[in-house]
Order: structure tokens, then sequence, then C-alpha cells
């Protein structure tokens, strides 16, 4: 912990550098060096063209949605806004090469130095890099940066169960390299590509393909090397440098470390070194996991040849007041809560994330299910796609982007195509096809999946892997569907490896019944019992099917929808198994926890539920303790053993008129846990 902290209060120092300064302080080394320009950005709408307009003074990460969902706006902006800052060039910057690195602009961005055009970047959610040495002089330079989140039908997404935010929503960096570097305009990748090979318990053959920018080849070599986990040299090779813009190295590991998931996230670092007459001039560190997988239609998931039962939760990059401009503390919030979870896998919707929550996830073992944002009407009217030259070519660009700009990353092992397209506008399924090839041909070594919401004739020859989006018991059904809906598609897909990339159903922590009833889900009552219930009842099927390679809860945390009208809010999706303002973990959370972490877990269910009208009441525990004692009132109604389901219940427990204390005691791995809540009966009419 002590290190995690010491860490992100040095990203904060850094992210809030004075970029000038910065500069000025390490204009003169000989390496790259890169300056967070997050501060200090005038931001203001661009429609308003008055010359003296008010502007106002934000930081980066930032959108102009956040409050919108907490009013619960259904018409949020969709709209463009204008955001200006300014550049010190220092002199002793001539003849370095400056470049600006944009982690993340929803939707579209136009970027000018000093009013002129550099670059434009169709897409929110991967990154982009533009070289403006050209464009900057000695002094004082102005980066103007158009940014607009408007409906079009040329930019993914063209719908979604999402919202769209607008604004520079992740961090904007400045690059200085000299006139020879490792290039970062590769599709906005680090310009480094590991490749493992060969892999053994003895040995392990890595390819490393650096992507150069070179202006000058005078004396020119490339050195790479391979660090343990104690950084220590384990493999290194030197290549000079002749006509080549590419070079691939091969590295050899003996008796290499793998990367074994949440066991044993074991990485090596990946450290690629220009060199010019001997000294340093620019370098690159790259994490290195190296990791065996297959996924079998009968069996499931395996993990360097041992079986890993995939289970975890979708996350949206959505946060109560800052919608989709996260903070660092943030990501590693939501990090530690899925860690908590005890998940081994998530599932990244429905676009690449922050740069930061892969690295964490690398660290971590979690197994990674990343995606572009191709995402379709789901239960809803539209389309997510269109026969359009230019929508087909930015959904190409976008997969592409995605895949180089993580590639390197050992927590990823899926790729995602798209979420809940349909059939009853253009068919996709001939440029599907067409992605998936992209997919194999830019990395052939990771899966690609998909996640459908049709049957089983359906989109089922695209990808690798299939997943279906099911909610048994929320939209329609009852939920022990799920199970013989499982049995179903895989006897009809005997060859296809099954998962279920969306389960889930709506929650309010405020909104409780003593009696099991089917809420309306367009409806205002969303009872926190029924969603416990639910997962339950589809965790007890899952268990029973090792088949199912992934199952993915939908969702982490509520989070802004602008098209629902349901629940406590409006413009809120509340199936998450935390509140939008990640404050309250519901029920269900304890349920998955219980089951899903070892760490003790001694919880009461359906605590918040605490104005009683029946007398006799079942009191439901989830445990992963051997046994459990209940005390009501300091009576005590014996021990039970929890089931296979990690929960223990208690049937027609008697309530007092008015308080009632409730207490639960376990010894748990040795150690003593006791959780309490006080309920309220009232029988008066």
């Amino acid at each position: 912990m002590r290190n995690r902290n010491t860490i992100v209060l040095l990203i904060l120092f850094l992210l809030n550098a004075p970029p000038a300064e910065a500069a000025l302080t390490h204009a003169r080394e000989t390496n790259r060096i890169i300056i967070p320009l997050n501060n200090g950005w005038q931001f203001y709408f661009a429609y308003n063209f008055e010359t003296n307009i008010k502007k106002d003074l934000v930081n980066l990460p930032h959108t102009w949605n956040a409050a919108e969902v907490l009013n619960g706006v259904a018409d949020y902006k969709r709209t463009s806004a204008v955001y200006e800052n300014k550049l010190n060039v220092a002199d002793n910057w001539k003849g370095k090469r400056l470049f600006l690195y944009f982690e993340g602009t929803n939707s579209v961005a136009t970027l000018l130095i000093n009013n002129k055009f550099v670059t434009d970047h169709q897409g929110g959610y991967t990154a982009f890099c533009a070289e403006i040495t050209n464009f900057i002089t000695p002094g004082e330079n102005s980066i103007t940066v158009q940014v607009s989140n408007a409906y079009r039908q040329d930019v993914i997404p063209l719908h979604g169960d999402f919202n769209v935010y607008g604004g520079i929503h992740r961090p904007v960096s400045l690059i200085i390299t000299n006139q020879n570097c490792i290039s970062p305009l590769d599709y906005g990748s680090p310009g480094i590509y590991i490749k493992q090979k060969n892999l053994s318990a003895q040995s392990a053959n890595i390819e490393v393909l650096s992507k150069l920018s070179i202006l000058n080849r005078k004396s020119l070599r490339l050195k790479t090397i391979i660090y343990d986990k104690d950084k220590k040299p384990v493999s290194s090779v030197i290549t000079k440098i002749n006509s080549e813009n590419e070079l691939k190295q091969d590295l050899h590991i003996n008796k290499p470390h793998l990367w074994e998931g949440k066991a044993s996230p074991y990485l090596y670092a990946v450290e690629v070194s220009l060199l010019q007459d001997e000294v340093t001039i620019d370098k690159i560190v790259q994490p290195l996991g190296l990791r065996s997988f297959l996924v079998e239609p009968n069996k499931g998931f395996f993990l360097n040849g041992k079986y890993l039962n995939l289970y975890g939760v979708g996350r949206h990059e959505d946060v109560s007041g800052r919608g989709s401009a996260l903070t660092i503390e943030d990501q590693y919030r939501d990090m530690s809560l899925i860690q908590e979870l005890g998940a081994t896998s998530v599932r990244l919707t429905h676009y690449p994330q922050n740069k930061l929550f892969y690295n964490l996830s690398d660290s971590a073992g979690l197994i990674l299910w990343t995606e572009i944002p191709f995402v379709g009407p789901g239960g809803y009217n539209g389309t997510g796609y269109i026969k359009n030259e230019k929508l087909e070519a930015n959904i190409r660009k976008t997969l592409r982007e995605m895949i180089r700009q993580n590639y390197n990353h050992p927590s990823i092992f899926f790729w995602g195509l798209f979420n809940e397209l349909k059939l009853n506008y253009d068919n996709p399924q001939p440029f599907i096809n067409e992605l998936n090839v992209l997919a194999k041909k830019e990395d052939p070594d990771r899966l690609t999946t998909l996640a459908s919401n049709l049957g089983s004739d359906t989109f089922t020859d695209l990808s690798d892997l299939m997943g279906w989006n099911q909610y048994f018991g929320w939209y329609d059904g009852v939920f022990e569907q799920v199970g013989t809906w499982a049995d179903e598609i895989h006897r009809a897909l005997p060859n296809k490896p099954i998962s279920v990339s969306e389960y889930g159903a709506g929650a309010s922590p405020f909104k409780h019944t003593e009696e099991l009833q089917k809420p309306v889900p367009k409806g205002r009552f969303h009872p926190e019992e029924w969603q416990t219930a639910f997962h339950e009842k589809h965790w007890a099927e899952f268990k029973k099917r090792p088949y199912i390679w992934g199952k993915y809860v939908w969702v982490l945390a509520d989070f802004g929808s602008s098209i629902r009208t349901e629940g406590d809010q409006d413009a809120i999706n509340d199936k998450g198994l935390l509140t939008y303002d990640r404050k309250i973990k519901k029920d269900a959370f304890y349920f998955y926890k219980a089951n899903w972490n070892p760490e003790p877990v001694l919880y009461i269910s359906e605590r918040r539920n605490t104005k009683r009208t029946k007398s006799l009441t079942s009191i439901k525990v989830f445990s992963n303790g051997k046994k459990t004692e209940l005390l009501v009132n300091g009576k005590s109604y014996g021990k039970k053993e929890k089931n296979e389901l990690n929960t223990i219940v208690w049937d027609n427990i008697p309530l007092q008129e008015g308080k009632n204390k409730i207490v639960v005691k376990s010894q748990i791995k040795g150690k003593w846990l006791q959780d309490r809540c006080e309920w309220y009966l009232t029988t008066a009419t």
C-alpha cells in the first residue's frame, strides 16, 4: 500500500508540474522527455464567436457532460468545444523534435498550433500522436484543440447504452526527442512490439520489433535488454542500424518465470535504447509477461496449461461527477474494488480504456477482454452499423489503434470486435469477418471474440470465441433459464467456445421488499433483493458449467446512460454492483466477494431493508467461513454451515416490535469476524 501511494503521489506531482519549467529543467538530457500538459487549459464552446468570450479554466482530464448525468439530463450536450493552452519553447530545444500525445479526446479532435492545422483524429477512446516540430517557434506558442462529441455517421460508436462524454477526457503529454528516435507515430503506439516464441519451462524466445524515425543515419545502433523482476538483465542484443525503419531483434531467456494471472503476475521489462555514437539518445521500456493460453469448447479457459475459471465484471470508465474524465485515484479505486471482489477477469466495455488501467491489470494478474466501440442498439431502436466507406475505415483504424497501442500488455487475451449489433439495417456480418481477419493479421497470437444478444444462428462464425449478453429473470424469463440456454447453445455449437459476456439486474440500495416479486425493468422500483437473487441463481448455474469460458457481471458500478428513464434516477443504468459514486457496495457485491475472494468474508444480506412488517423473517448471510452463529436481540439461533454458494439462511426467525439487533459471528482462517445491523419491526397497520 505504501508503494502504491508513493507512486500515485509521484504521478500527481508530475501531472501538476508547470510544463515550461519541467521542460527547461530536462531539456539538455539526451533521452526523450515526457512532460504532462494537463493544467491551465482555457475552455469554451465552439459556437461562441465573441472576441471577448469568457473562458473557463480547466485541468485535464475534462468533460463538459459530467454534471448532466447527476441532473438526470437525457438530451446531454453533443456539441463542439475548444481547448486552448500555451507552450513555451525554450532556446535549448533547438534541434529537438516535439510531439503532442493525446490519450483520449472524445470523439473527434482537430489540432492547431499557432492557428495552423496540424492533424485531426476520429475516435474518442484510442490515443493519437502528432509531430509539431515544424509548427512551433522559440518562445510562446498556442495550442488549440477543437473537440466534438456530436452525432455523426462516420465515427463509432453510432449507438450504445452509455454516454459519449465530450472533451479531452484523458491525459495529454508533450514528447521531446532527438532527431533520431523510436517512432511515437505508429498509430499512437509505443513503437515497440514484443512477441514471445517457443515458450517452455526451459526457455523462451522473444522477438522485439522496433519502429524507428530516423533523420540522420550516422553511427546508429539499437540495444535491447530484458530485465527480470529484480531489475537484473537476463538477455540482451545490439544491432547496427543501416537503412531500416523497422528492426527485429531476437532474444532468449533461460528458465523463464511465467505470468500466472492473479497467482503470480510475473513481469519482465524490455528496454529498447537507440544509440548514436554509443550514447543513448532514446529509450522505451515495455512490460513482458510470458504465458500460454487456450480456450476449449468443452472445458473452458486454460492459462499455462492449467484450468482457470474466468469470472468478473464489465467496466465502464464513468464516475459520478466526472463522467469519463477519470482521475488517477479513480483508476486505482476501481482496480482495488475489482480485486476486493475477487474477479479473475474483466471485460473492458465498450471501448479501449485508460493506459493506467492496463498497466494495473498487468501487475494484478487480471485476464482482460478489451474491445472497440463498435456498438449496436441492443434492445433499443437504431443501428450500430451502416455500410458507409468512411465508417468502415474508422472502425478498421480504431481496431488497429487498439491493438497496436496495447500490444505488449500480458493482461490482454481477447480482442472484442463488437457488442449487440443487429440485422435490421445493413448486414454487418461480411464487414465483421473483415475485422476478424485484420485483428488476426495485427496480432495472430490472441483470440478474437464478440458479444451478441441474438440467437445461436447469428454471428457465430465470425470470431474465435463467442459471448452472449443474457438477462434471464430481468427483461424476460426466469433465473434458472440461463443454464438451460447455455446447454442448448453448447449442443448447437459444440466446437465453439462460449461465454456469458453480460448478465445482471438493476438495483437500488434504497429500495427494498420483504418478499421477492419481479420488478418492471423500465419501472422505478428496482429493489436490491431482486438483484441479489438474480446473481445467486445465475452463479449457481454457472458453477455447474465449466465449458462457459467467461462469466461477466453487468456491471461493476452504475453508470450514465441518457436513454434510460427507470430506477431511482433518470439517465442512469443501475445494474452495478456498486453505486455510481462507488460509495455503496450492494448486497450482490458481497455475494460474489464471498464466492470469489478467498479472504475472510462475513456479511448480513438485506441489511438496508430496515423497516420490517413481518414478525417472522429469514436472515441470510454471505460467508466463506465453515460455520456461522446468529444472534437476534442477544438470543442465539445456533450455528449453521454455509452451502455451496457460501450462503447461510435461517428461516422463521422472530422479530420483536421496534428495534431488533442482528449479529452474526464466525471464525474464518483463525480470525473471528462479526457483522451486525438493526431492523425495526412495525406490525400495526
